[in-house]
């Protein structure tokens, strides 16, 4: 059904603020160009008004973390139609690019929209927004999403169409403006759950129609310190946000997790036995027979994000039994390994598949 949002003031009465008009939209652009986190932590801009091999322009062009490009499109005077229409052609020729261009185009964004900043590479960039080495492979994937205020009845078929029946990585993401006298509040509603965009509920996976092996994936994407840490002491973790630690509720005790470190590689294999909670209240053993708070025994949990900080920021542990592991400095890597910027997913494609055959043997586990 299309978006309705409505928003109350209800510390004196129940009082609707007034939504003003989408004058929004030539000031979105900029607004998502300076912090691009407002639509998801997940992604970095790499360019705007990207200049196509057809003479259109791309809106905003982003990274996520799996060095997947997503592209960014606000809707302005287009009709619904258009404006997926567009999308669709730009995702045409995205899927294309290679690293060189990416690169370059990364170059032109800095020189042309930032010349205040000192240029850096895009490698640099991506190492500095996710604490993480750039992949070996760029745009093995890429994803679309619409910027509007809202969404006709039609539109909203013909995506999820896309979606569900064709696995298109496509979404859409709802801004509008509240006014209350002569302050402005900014909303943000997604269309379309984004972890289900890209956690194995659908896209390619659901376009392929695979069956689920039963394997789950999951990534460590911390510093070398922690990932350390949850190998010698049993534990994944995830938190920052609930965009990265919803998905952990997808864990429960028996689950088998295939562990990867962004940039680096596969670290370990195990399985589930607590389900998450956060780091304060997750106990360890202390030596002598006894169980204690792992933040009192561990200076490197001792620095996670507790409970006292907001459930938003709070930093969730799962507990894992390890079944074999490696140091991160030797975390396992080939070409054609899945990886996927959520923290739990149940991938379907037989990209995964593969990649779970190969760790079976190079982890040695039947």
């Amino acid at each position: 059904m299309p978006l309705e949002l409505e928003i109350w003031r209800i510390d004196n009465g129940l009082n609707p603020v007034e939504y003003g008009p989408l004058d929004l939209e030539s000031r979105l652009e900029d607004i998502l160009d300076k912090k691009i986190s407002i639509a998801s932590p997940n992604w970095l801009v790499i360019g705007r008004q990207v200049r196509t091999d057809y003479g259109q322009f791309i809106d905003l062009l982003a990274i996520d973390r799996d060095a997947n490009l997503v592209v960014i499109e606000l809707k302005r005077d287009k009709t619904y139609r258009d404006i997926v229409a567009q999308i669709l052609d730009y995702g045409s020729w995205v899927r294309e690019l290679k690293d060189d261009r990416i690169a370059q185009i990364f170059d032109d964004y800095q020189k042309q929209w930032h010349k205040d900043r000192t240029p850096v590479s895009i490698d640099d960039a991506f190492q500095k927004k996710f604490s993480a080495t750039m992949p070996d492979e760029m745009n093995s994937t890429h994803e679309l999403v619409v910027v509007a205020s809202s969404i006709d009845p039609s539109t909203e078929r013909v995506v999820r169409y896309l979606a569900d029946e064709y696995g298109v990585h496509i979404n859409a993401v709802f801004f509008r403006v509240f006014r209350e006298g002569d302050r402005e509040y900014l909303t943000r509603v997604w269309f379309r759950d984004p972890a289900e965009v890209t956690a194995g509920l659908g896209g390619e996976e659901a376009a392929e129609k695979g069956e689920w092996n039963g394997e789950y994936y999951a990534s460590f994407g911390y510093d070398i310190e922690v990932v350390r840490d949850g190998l010698k002491r049993g534990y994944l973790v995830a938190g920052g946000g609930s965009w990265y630690s919803k998905t952990l509720a997808m864990l429960e005790p028996g689950a088998r997790i295939w562990v990867n470190t962004p940039g680096a590689g596969y670290v370990g294999v195990g399985k589930v036995t607590q389900e998450m909670c956060p780091v304060d209240e997750f106990d360890v053993p202390d030596g002598s027979g006894s169980n204690v708070p792992i933040i009192n025994v561990s200076p490197v949990a001792a620095t996670l994000r507790r409970s006292n900080e907001g459930p938003e920021k709070v930093d969730y542990l799962v507990r894992v039994q390890w079944l074999k592991t490696v140091d991160p400095k030797q975390a396992i890597h080939e070409k054609g390994f899945f990886g996927n910027q959520n923290s739990v997913a149940r991938p379907r494609s037989p990209k995964w598949s593969h990649t779970v055959e190969r760790l079976k043997i190079r982890f040695g586990i039947q």
